[in-house]
């Protein structure tokens, strides 16, 4: 079974499958199902990116998006969508071929899916480009199903200029999120956070908050990776030194490292003997030509689709708990709505304060569900899923 076969089940409401006039690269759009007429989800650029990686991110998106319905939030749920296009993001190309493949599907951004940043875009130039076209922001779609729309808009503007720490907000809830599950695993199995390693791939802003937050819990972090391989110290990293001198695109700096660090290849990472393994940088990174080298005991997905199914299905039956991406790193696309909906305020002790209760309390529910079931925490995800889509489907009834 692939990734895609595990998470996708119904025929999606809508594919696109475009072709640049001018380079002739592809892009994807697919819209899993709508609610209310609207859809969330990024939009990413890579090389290499198709229309079966679209279509499984989107249909993750419409279990994310509803694992954190909750009756007394103002925030409803929307659905699944995900955009992609095969391009590099560095190519000198990549900014016309996105603005060509919004303009094309300008009426879906302008009304139907609310396009937020992923792997190889940013919010700032997907705002730019949507500005350019005449659309009011990629929460544009979401406005509609507002009381006060200005009174929304204006709590998205303070929440994505607020800081913590010298830091965007925004830059940091996501990795604030995969660090708070991370914890709610340590305390399910009533393990202080002290005596616990973790290892993380990737050191963007994801990889990088999650470093950060575990490492203030008292996580020691052993082994981090970026683009150029893996920096290890069993003793622990120095986390807050690294962060201060990281350089452009997540890059590690080598030439500030303590004396006993050590330099390794980029697959050590996923190797290197810790009780926690967080990939946060590609999807399908862990696969069956690798599981068998994966020593942690917990895998915290906090890229999409990290682990391909297959993999997945062999690493629970060597006992590895893989606490799946659409409870692990669901805080982000969570507090964009809390926000907007005004489930919370635009700040930091809100916002974190409602991401860690909410992710303590979904992660609990999945792996109280996986261990009772004999299911795997995906599958456990997507059944909670399925219960919250029906109370949700009866509230829209009665709306």
């Amino acid at each position: 079974m692939t990734a895609l076969e595990a998470t996708m089940s119904e025929a999606p409401e809508a594919s696109i499958i475009w072709t640049d006039p001018i380079t002739g690269r592809q892009g994807f759009l697919v819209i899993d199902r709508l609610v209310r007429g609207i859809a969330s989800g990024g939009l990413r650029m890579r090389e290499g990116c198709c229309y079966e990686e679209v279509r499984g991110l989107a249909a993750n998106m419409s279990v994310k998006e509803v694992l954190h319905y909750d009756p007394s939030n103002l925030y409803i749920p929307m659905g699944g969508a995900k955009g992609g296009i095969d391009c590099d993001p560095h190519s000198s190309e990549a900014r016309g071929i996105l603005s060509r493949f919004l303009s094309f599907i300008w009426p879906y951004v302008a009304n139907n899916w609310a396009a937020g940043d992923d792997l190889g875009t940013t919010a700032e130039l997907i705002e730019e480009i949507l500005g350019e076209l005449g659309i009011d922001g990629c929460i544009a779609p979401v406005l509609r199903v507002i009381d006060d729309p200005i009174a929304a808009r204006k709590r998205f503007t303070e929440a994505f200029s607020a800081n913590f720490r010298g830091i965007g907000l925004a830059e940091l809830v996501g990795g604030y999120g995969v660090a708070e599950t991370t914890l709610a695993v340590l305390d399910r199995d009533a393990l202080p956070r002290s005596s616990v390693t973790a290892a993380i791939q990737g050191f963007g802003s994801m990889g990088g908050a999650t470093a950060r937050f575990l490492r203030e819990a008292g996580v020691r972090i052993v082994a981090i990776s970026d683009l150029h391989g893996t920096v290890a110290n069993p003793r622990g990293l120095a986390v807050e030194d690294m962060l201060r001198n990281r350089l452009e695109s997540g890059i590690i700096d080598r030439g500030r490292l303590q004396p006993d660090d050590v330099l390794l290849d980029g697959e050590a990472c996923l190797s290197y003997d810790a009780d926690v393994l967080v990939p946060a940088a590609i999807s399908y990174a862990i696969d069956e030509n690798n599981e068998s080298h994966i020593k942690a005991k917990y895998i915290v997905e906090a890229a999409n689709l990290p682990v391909t199914a297959a993999a997945e299905e062999k690493l629970q039956k060597r006992g590895t708990v893989t606490v799946p991406d659409v409870v692990a790193n669901s805080g982000t696309n969570a507090w964009w709505w809390w926000v907007l909906f005004g489930d919370v305020t635009p700040d930091a002790e809100s916002s974190f304060g409602k991401i860690r209760t909410s992710l303590h309390t979904l992660v609990t529910e999945t792996l109280d569900l996986a261990e009772v079931t004999g299911i795997s925490p995906r599958q456990a995800a997507n059944q909670l899923a399925a219960v919250r889509r029906e109370s949700l489907a009866h509230r829209l009834e009665l709306l």
